[in-house]
């Protein structure tokens, strides 16, 4: 089982940055990656979609014996962790990237927390609800940003279009205060130097990536489950080709990569 992958699975390219922080932590793990860009982005879809999308593509994981699946995508986390969690404990640990977070959190200090994410994500109120279960005299501030992932997605980035759109939401006088913004989507750390720079990087921007890469390693450490064999293997499947996935997946992957369509839907 160690020399079996990690499977990681997000709407889209924004699961690619917790891919990349598992592979700088855990260079010798392989990793295999589904990018559902034919449903992207999921922060619209309904709950039941979600979990529906999200059983799916953790068969198709499974079909490749993949030791660990991580939901890189927060929507899928907050509506659909629950379900995969009961339906394949037996089969693969499944890790979320909101608890983790949400534990780290637990360890500062912070009284004014702000939190981004897609329509779904806010609307759970996944993050509220655990930040408080830990930490009840916390403010939490929740805003949906749902016109960042399909401005990531198109390529919009690091120029005056997504500068626009990023200082309209993050100028919201409910985030006045704050001391703490969780990134609330794995597609949002392609953007984290704009969104700090909006607060003059006097504010902890929470990215999710490296706090879950650490969880991994832990998790994997105390089931005996890391690789130790040097022989690695990764690949990257997507539900619909798209030129921009494969560019952002070659900026955080040098090199090669081994990117393939899979129509698991039909």
């Amino acid at each position: 089982m160690k020399e079996q992958p990690i499977g990681i699975f997000d709407s889209g390219v924004g699961g690619l940055t917790v891919a990349h922080a598992i592979k700088q932590i855990l260079p010798r793990e392989s990793i295999i990656y589904f990018g559902d860009t034919a449903h992207l982005p999921y922060g619209d879809k309904s709950a039941e979609s979600i979990r529906y999308y999200s059983q799916r593509i953790t068969e198709f994981l499974l079909e490749y014996n993949s030791k660990v699946v991580l939901i890189a995508c927060n929507s899928a986390s907050a509506s659909a962790f629950d379900s995969l969690k009961q339906e394949f404990k037996n089969k693969a640990i499944i890790i979320d990237v909101i608890d983790p977070v949400v534990e780290y959190l637990h360890t500062r200090s912070f009284k004014k927390i702000g939190v981004i994410g897609t329509k779904r994500t806010i609307s759970s109120g996944t993050y509220e609800t655990k930040i408080k279960e830990k930490s009840p005299s916390t403010t939490v501030i929740s805003l949906a940003t749902p016109l960042l992932v399909p401005m990531i997605e198109e390529g919009f980035i690091f120029d005056d279009i997504s500068n626009a759109i990023i200082r309209a939401y993050l100028s919201n006088e409910a985030l006045a205060g704050i001391q703490a913004l969780i990134l609330g989507c794995t597609h949002y750390p392609i953007i984290k130097n704009q969104i700090s720079k909006i607060f003059n990087f006097d504010v902890e921007v929470v990215d999710s990536a490296r706090i879950v890469s650490l969880i991994v390693k832990e998790i994997l450490d105390k089931n005996d489950l890391l690789n130790d064999s040097g022989k690695v293997k990764d690949q990257f499947f997507i539900s619909d080709y798209t030129t921009y996935f494969e560019k952002i997946a070659r900026m955080f992957f040098e090199g090669e990569i081994n990117l393939k369509k899979a129509d698991i839907w039909s």
